[in-house]
Parts: structure tokens; C-alpha cells; sequence
């Protein structure tokens, strides 16, 4: 049985605490290596603040995620949408070490310079991705992502959208529509 390492990112939440493992060890679906991941942090932008549910939340579990990916050395690309009009990244997300932080006017985060960062990572395996919102730019960029071969991992504490059903629908028809290559965590 091979090694594997535990890494604990708390995520707390108005009503209870949530625990998040990543088990970085190759195998199957489900197991992330810091060597073919990549971070996907997606419009976690200030105008979003007081229309996406839970939002101060997403933001700690975000920021945690992207604590862990600098530790483990992880690239991590960042997007905004229509930065102009929507603002940047909030404050509470540390963007230092970013690979790539890019605007965007589609709903995916696969644009033309993110597949060209990912070709730069030599053995991208897999994705692990967060942000808002969930039944929109998420679920567009896990597709795109999937339709590419790689395999998605998505926060389910760090993504969210305006509506709670929006956001569970979201999770549940793309975990259905891709099963074989997207998880979303926790379970």
C-alpha cells in the first residue's frame, strides 16, 4: 500500500463545521498528486458579496485552499468576470503565487491563455475548483474541463450560487453527468 499524505483544511460554516482531506497519492479518481494538479479559483469578485449565499464562507474555505495549494507548491489560475463592472478578487483571497489571475466575459475559465498555462504544466491531471457560481461558470468550466480529459474536483463549501437551489442542482446534475470524472467534495 502506498503512502499517503493527509492534508486538514477547516472550512467553517454558519451551522457547522465541515473538515475537507485531499489524499495526494496516484491512483484513481479521487486521489490528487501536487505534481498534476492545478487550482481553479473562479470570480470570487466583490460585487458577488451580497448576492451569493454564504459568500463570507466561501471566501474563508477559498482562502484555505489557496493557503494549502502554496504550501504543496500547486499553480493556481484565477479568474474574474468582468472585472470592469464586477470589481476584482475581494481582499480576503491572498492571490500571491498565482500562476495566472485573468478577466473574462464567458461563463468557462477555459480560455485561450488558461489552456496555454495548463499546456506549460507538464502532466496536468487534475483540477480542483471553486468560486461562484456554482449552476453557471463552475458547471461550465467542469465540462469544458472534462470534455479536455482532465478530472474535476469540485469544493462544494467553496462554491456557491444566488440561489441554494440553483447551487444543488448544479452539483448534483454535473456529479450524475460525469461521473467518472468529477467528484465534488465533500461527499
Amino acid at each position: 500500500m502506498q503512502k499517503m499524505k493527509y492534508i486538514q483544511l477547516m472550512a467553517t460554516s454558519q451551522k457547522q463545521k465541515h473538515y475537507l482531506y485531499f489524499v495526494f497519492q496516484m491512483t484513481t479518481l479521487g486521489n490528487l498528486t501536487p505534481s498534476s494538479t492545478v487550482f481553479f479559483c473562479c470570480d470570487m469578485q466583490e460585487r458577488f458579496r451580497p448576492a451569493i449565499k454564504y459568500f463570507g464562507d466561501i471566501i474563508s474555505v477559498g482562502q484555505r485552499l489557496l493557503q494549502g495549494a502554496r504550501l504543496l507548491g500547486i499553480p493556481v489560475i484565477v479568474t474574474e468576470q468582468y472585472p470592469k463592472g464586477l470589481g476584482s478578487t475581494v481582499q480576503e483571497i491572498d492571490l500571491t503565487g498565482a500562476k495566472l489571475v485573468l478577466p473574462k466575459t464567458k461563463f468557462s475559465m477555459v480560455l485561450p491563455e488558461v489552456e496555454a498555462a495548463l499546456a506549460e504544466i507538464p502532466g496536468v491531471r487534475s483540477v480542483v475548483l471553486f468560486g461562484v457560481e456554482t449552476h453557471v461558470c463552475i458547471q461550465q468550466t467542469a465540462l469544458e474541463l472534462i470534455g479536455r480529459g482532465l478530472e474535476v474536483h469540485i469544493v462544494a463549501d467553496a462554491t456557491s450560487s444566488r440561489s441554494m437551489m440553483d447551487r444543488m442542482f448544479a452539483l448534483e446534475v454535473t456529479s450524475r453527468m460525469e461521473r467518472d470524472y468529477c467528484l465534488i467534495f465533500p461527499p
